[in-house]
């Protein structure tokens, strides 16, 4: 894993992760002694849209990360047409 990607988290990483959740990875921690095959990493929660809702640093199995393109949901934004404007 590195800065950047997205991961998915369901019970195969951790048992925490009863409700599967996204997360945009800022960096793994090391310095931190883990069991074999377990890895601490620190990233941003995202909720449907892809923005960030929580820093949070998580202890999850290495085996049971998978890394995710997260799901792109149109939003309103794009459907709206932009007017002219009126200047003077």
């Amino acid at each position: 894993m590195t800065a950047g990607d997205v991961v998915y988290l369901t019970t195969a990483a951790s048992v925490q992760f009863l409700r599967p959740i996204f997360v945009r990875v800022i960096r793994e921690l090391p310095e931190r002694h883990t069991y074999d095959g377990w890895v601490w990493i620190e990233g941003y929660q995202l909720n449907a849209a892809g923005d960030a809702v929580a820093r949070r640093e998580l202890y999850v199995m290495r085996a049971g990360v998978r890394l995710q393109a997260l799901p792109v949901k149109p939003t309103s934004k794009a459907n709206r047409r932009r007017r002219p404007v009126r200047i003077g």
